[in-house]
């Protein structure tokens, strides 16, 4: 039997966030069983917390989506350091978690608002032109503002849309995009004075997901290519999930050259996993 949680990500009310399961105590667990689970709660991830390999970290965390393993997710982050701490752990130094994960040390902020610091991305820098139009013929779109590999371990390209109506009103065709191999975040500005500064989507049929509702790891890269290029302010909140019936809000930071991403998290389901 192992203790299981269900956390729903970036939101302050249940059901209107990214849900994720958290398997605790999990180092009893095979791969095969861990990738069941993942496949049989349907969710866009499933987590297992297990001892950490280095003193450096609190808990090790795995990610697995319905199809894959990932070495690194931020709604998984967040929701899992909630879990964690709901089952009575406490960080070594007092002020927040530190996660190992395939990614390496992730290090987690308490407090009201709980953030995460972005890890480095494994790939970035310009789309170049073959990708580009593929991307654009599978969103269905014709003007692209901008795009870059905001890749922190999923797979993500990030397309710049010209603004978040048009990022609302897309129907891309997910098989083209799956054939790609792509992972892609779009995203699109706000009219200045709304309460998000910009409209995020994340399509992941690559993962075994159409869309995926908020999207930690995509806001993480798209927070560090934003700023960096001069799209985005230093700090700003995005929403997601909107165009699923969802309410997602993310909260990105750049502090002393750092860029953290914030939400609330919410424990939706407590109770145990009979495996």
């Amino acid at each position: 039997m192992h203790r299981f949680t269900q956390v729903d990500v970036f939101t302050d009310e249940l059901f209107a966030g990214n849900p994720v399961a958290v398997v605790h105590d999990a180092d009893d667990l095979s791969d095969a069983q861990m990738a069941a689970i993942a496949s049989w709660t349907n969710l866009s991830e499933t987590t297992f917390l297990l001892r950490p390999t280095t003193s450096a970290a609190d808990y090790r965390l795995r990610i697995f989506t319905p199809r894959r393993e990932l070495p690194f997710a931020g709604h998984p982050t967040l929701g899992s350091a909630r879990a964690w701490s709901e089952a009575g752990g406490i960080p070594d130094d007092g002020a927040g978690p530190v996660q190992e994960c395939g990614a390496g040390l992730v290090r987690v902020r308490g407090g009201e608002r709980p953030a995460f610091e972005a890890p480095p991305l494994v790939r970035s820098g310009p789309v170049d032109p073959a990708d580009l139009e593929a991307l654009r013929s599978g969103l269905g779109v014709d003007d692209v503002v901008d795009a870059a590999w905001v890749d922190n371990g999923p797979g993500w390209v990030a397309v710049l849309l010209p603004d978040a109506a048009t990022v609302l009103g897309l129907t891309p065709d997910l098989r083209a995009l799956a054939v790609g191999g792509y992972n892609v975040g779009v995203v699109g500005p706000h009219p200045s004075g709304s309460e998000a500064a910009f409209e995020v989507r994340a399509f992941v049929p690559a993962v075994g997901v159409g869309e995926d509702p908020v999207t930690g790891s995509l806001n993480a890269g798209l927070g560090q290519w934003l700023v960096s290029v001069g799209h985005a302010p230093s700090s700003y909140v995005a929403a997601q999930g909107t165009a699923l019936g969802r309410r997602g809000r993310v909260h990105v930071e750049h502090v002393d050259g750092r860029v953290w991403v914030g939400g609330d998290t919410v424990v939706g389901v407590t109770g145990t996993l009979a495996v």
